[in-house]
């Protein structure tokens, strides 16, 4: 537990556990065939630079499937239509659980919750410090203690939640058991240690008046997650809302459900107040809509795609104009300069972009690399991509799990062939990985030009888009040309040259010598088309939070 619990700050310690490559078989999937009954996806250039191999029949995952239901009231229950959907495990595309299909309805009866335990029940009212209180035999129990306790049941559950989060989202299991699942813990700690920490101020004003500045719990907060990172933009999310008081309506992503109504359930086993925490499982177009568009949510956070995050804002602004944080997608620059350590810089910038599939928001997805060491880089680069074991996610060794689902398995194989049809340079991969399953071959492009797709637009897969440039002005300005704005890495031995990009990239965070550092602590989000506010860290707190002047006049004020 030592070990996960020093691992659970950097994502970035995956570099360290490279293992030998797993086997794999040619099982077939129907369902990924052409329409003309083909098997090949892409035009036959692509097919020489295949080096499939196929897929093992997959491991069975060491856990079962208990909670399916919406979880509204405290109370696990149907959906008010009786609908439910496939969750599908993303190393076959089998069912692995119908789960009930929230929709308008069900969000209502979760608001309606969430609006009951905020007005009239106790979590906005327990004191927030670390002890209990009996009075008049009532058990009162604050929330930084139940936020401990909900930490200290999700370690020892650890090794089951993460096995639910590899079998719905096809992420390695080591990744999720030794990095994400202590992740949460650290998260719902640093939470619980801000709960009596939220004041407010006296501030002196002009006249004889006693001023306050409170700072309020917002209300019934709305959250939508995602399904990259399902367990983490949980905590990113819930852990906040409850530590300033708030009550919470989740929605799931729809492609991975389980994790979320799993641990929220361990959130009323560590003394969590029915209603405070109401997750519904269902589909953005109408239970996401109904959630954000909802006249009784004070507040809406979400997190996912910039189309869908301008739905998001519109819906809250024609409603009732409620609070919104949005973190949204990026096409993050990782700029290596010449005076590099090629090998090392190599690897993180490997790790910058193929880390979860390539499924992360902050994905180093625009690799940079100074045109006098270019030719070398590709070429390690290369060499490192054909090392990368792809495979169950549940073997031991496996760097690379399947894709989220055929929608984005094919979304990203679309993008390849615009690599290609552009005229970038198709140096490794380029197809899938096997006959069964969401399995992409680790795909890099050299030769890339800023005005190629796949140098501006957000792929989310493992495809390493690999630009020259030769000079620092340029590369910054190159940089900087994208809607987005929300990571970038830096890679040099320069301090001068480090402290000049640092602050000249339009960008939330810039990891130097590094890439995918997060803490509870550190701020995150983006610029421009990125997203709304920061998780984490102290400014996480202020989306919970609203502003409050009280005014008191004085009479005969021995000072002021």
């Amino acid at each position: 537990m030592a070990a996960r619990r020093a691992g659970s700050s950097l994502l970035s310690r995956c570099l360290l556990s490279s293992r030998p490559a797993a086997a794999a078989s040619p099982a077939v999937s129907s369902a990924l065939r052409r329409a003309d009954g083909t098997r090949g996806l892409l035009p036959s250039i692509l097919q020489r630079f295949s080096t499939a191999a196929a897929v093992e029949e997959p491991i069975s995952p060491p856990v079962q499937v208990n909670y399916t239901q919406l979880l509204i009231d405290g109370k696990f229950v149907d959906s008010a239509s009786g609908k439910t959907f496939p969750t599908l495990d993303p190393r076959t595309g089998e069912v692995i659980a119908h789960v009930a299909e929230g929709d308008a309805e069900d969000i209502n009866r979760a608001v309606s919750a969430a609006r009951k335990a905020f007005d009239e029940g106790p979590w906005p009212k327990m004191t927030a410090y670390v002890m209990l209180i009996e009075i008049r035999n009532l058990l009162l129990q604050e929330r930084s203690r139940i936020l401990l306790r909900f930490a200290d049941l999700i370690e020892k559950h650890n090794d089951e939640i993460a096995a639910l989060e590899t079998w719905d989202n096809g992420k390695p299991y080591a990744q999720a058991a030794n990095i994400e699942v202590p992740m949460v813990a650290r998260l719902m700690r640093y939470y619980a240690g801000w709960a009596d920490k939220i004041h407010g101020l006296v501030v002196p004003a002009d006249g004889p008046h006693h001023v306050q500045v409170l700072h309020e719990p917002i209300g019934v907060a709305g959250q939508i997650i995602p399904w990259n990172f399902p367990l983490l933009m949980f905590a990113w999310k819930v852990g906040p809302a409850l530590a300033c008081g708030n009550t919470v309506v989740l929605k799931t992503a729809e492609q991975t459900p389980l994790s979320a109504l799993f641990t929220s359930k361990l959130l009323h086993e560590a003394g969590l107040p029915d209603g405070v925490v109401n997750v519904v499982s269902g589909f953005g177009p109408t239970a996401g809509a109904a959630l954000a568009s909802h006249m009784d949510v004070d507040k809406i956070a979400f997190t996912g795609s910039t189309d869908t995050g301008k739905i998001v804002l519109e819906l809250a602004a024609r409603s009732n104009l409620k609070s919104v944080t949005l973190e949204l997608g990026g096409k993050s620059p990782f700029i290596i300069m010449d005076d590099a350590d090629i090998d090392h810089a190599v690897e993180l910038a490997h790790f910058a972009l193929f880390f979860n599939q390539g499924q992360c928001c902050c994905a180093g997805s625009r690799t940079f690399v100074h045109e006098r060491i270019y030719d070398e880089f590709v070429e390690k680069a290369k060499a490192r991509a054909l090392r990368r074991v792809v495979g169950d996610p549940f073997k031991n060794g496996v760097e690379q799990g399947p894709q989220i689902d055929d929608e984005q398995f094919n979304k990203i194989l679309r993008y390849i062939k615009y690599g290609v049809e552009s005229g970038a340079n198709l140096v490794t991969g380029g197809d899938r990985l096997g006959d069964k399953g969401y399995y992409i071959q680790p795909t890099i492009f050299s030769d890339v030009q800023d005005g190629m797709k796949i140098a501006q637009e957000e792929i989310f897969g493992p495809v390493q888009s690999i630009l020259k440039f030769n000079d620092l002005n340029e590369v910054i300005k190159r940089a900087n040309a994208s809607q987005y704005g929300l990571a970038a890495g830096v890679f040099t031995n320069n301090l001068n040259t480090a402290n000049t990009l640092t602050r000249a990239l339009r960008v939330g965070s810039v990891w130097v010598n590094c890439f995918d550092v997060f803490d509870a602590a550190i701020p995150f989000g983006g610029y421009k088309q990125s997203g709304i506010g920061r998780e984490k860290g102290i400014d996480s707190l202020k989306n919970y939070l609203q502003v409050k002047a009280v005014v008191t006049p004085i009479k005969n004020a021995a000072w002021l």
